[in-house]
């Protein structure tokens, strides 16, 4: 197969083609190879062998005007009371199966006329009559085809592998901006603890009477390692602030938790029109500003998919607090979105692939299914022993 490829984009394979048909034919017109008489006029059956064969050697450069005088040439040679050569018909079958390739649908259809129109009407004195026609047409037709069904074929391939393209790229776009985000939210949680620790440790070392000078040189350790840790950090993600001050305006507030969750589900309730409504179960425990922000974040998305598939749908919002795990639950009634997988379509999916992150993050799992009576359901399980670590 791949000699054939070869063989096909070689450069002088038309002329060559030509040549050789060109001879078979003309050896035919000067030597019959049945028991028929030679042709009484030889200058036109010579000149409708070379029509029909030699425009071939063009079939690269000037396709459209070689296919159209090979139809010509064999349509106008029964006509002279012979059939065309044996040679004429591949030199046919080849340029009209290249101008299906190559040329559109119109082009195509506008080529196959000629063919239609001798088998509709042909002349008296046509040889071959009737059944020749047909037998033309068909295979004309059948090349035609051929041509532009490999061509179709090849167009959607291209298009599918666009697409495929497209919706990669813009999904590694929407992972590489919630990771950048979820980096930007911990490093304020994360700063926060620094900046505390480094406080605490200058407060212990000027405010502790009688304090060892051993132990003052460490509390003084303590507050350069953190101040030096807290440089570091906002080193290493001042990218992803100056990409957020760009994309929007810096809000100097602290990152929600758990305890903003009331007025998040009264702001969707308000904003939805729906009841929207808080359950907490099991004992409430105090627990890492990180882990409280993923647990808002997840509800925040889980409230923003169903007020935009589900408007108007009763939503519940449930905390269970575990002795291992903090367990969010998102439920809704309405008709929810489709259980389509984000790396397969462009435009669906980026909700739900942002509190994966989110959930990865935390060492997580998050299952995202439709509810046994309608609905959908957003369930993920927060380790507390992987935030406590």
């Amino acid at each position: 197969m791949s000699a054939l490829r070869r063989l096909g984009r070689a450069p002088d394979l038309p002329l060559v083609a030509a040549a050789a048909l060109c001879a078979a034919g003309l050896l035919q017109a000067v030597v019959p190879l049945d028991d028929r008489p030679p042709a009484a006029d030889i200058p036109l059956t010579l000149a409708l062998v070379l029509g029909s064969t030699a425009p071939l050697a063009f079939a690269r450069s000037q396709l459209l005007p070689a296919a159209s005088a090979v139809t010509a040439a064999v349509l106008l040679t029964p006509l002279s009371g012979r059939l065309p050569c044996a040679a004429a018909l591949p030199a046919l079958a080849a340029l009209l199966y290249l101008t299906g390739l190559r040329r559109s649908p119109r082009t195509t259809l506008l080529l196959a006329v000629p063919f239609v129109a001798y088998t509709v009407g042909p002349a008296p004195t046509a040889a071959g009559g009737k059944p020749f026609g047909v037998a033309l047409l068909v295979g004309a037709a059948a090349a035609l085809a051929a041509g532009a069904a490999r061509r179709a074929g090849g167009e959607a391939a291209a298009r599918s592998a666009a697409e495929g393209a497209y919706a990669h790229t813009v999904l590694e776009h929407a992972a590489r901006g919630e990771r950048a985000r979820i980096a930007r939210e911990l490093h304020d949680v994360v700063a926060h603890h620094i900046s505390t620790l480094s406080v605490q440790a200058e407060t212990a070392r000027l405010t502790t009477p009688g304090l060892p000078p051993l132990g003052a040189e460490r509390l003084l350790a303590i507050g350069d390692t953190a101040r030096q840790a807290l440089t570091e950090m906002r080193r290493l993600l001042g990218v992803l602030r100056d990409d957020a001050s760009a994309e929007a305006p810096a809000t100097r507030r602290p990152q929600p938790g758990l305890d903003q969750l009331l007025t998040l589900v009264d702001e969707a309730r308000d904003t939805a029109g729906g009841g929207v409504r808080l359950v907490v179960r099991g004992r409430i425990t105090p627990l890492d500003p990180g882990l409280q922000l993923t647990a808002y974040r997840i509800v925040q998305e889980a409230l923003t998919n169903a007020r935009r598939h589900a408007p108007g749908a009763p939503v519940d919002v449930e905390l269970h607090y575990a002795e291992d795990a903090l367990r969010v639950t998102v439920r809704d009634i309405g008709a929810g979105p489709a259980l389509t997988d984000p790396a397969s379509t462009p435009d669906a999916g980026h909700g739900l692939l942002g509190m994966r992150e989110r959930v990865a993050m935390a060492g997580g799992t998050l299952h995202t299914e439709h509810g046994p009576a309608g609905g959908f359901v957003v369930a993920a399980e927060l380790p507390l022993r992987e935030a406590a670590a």
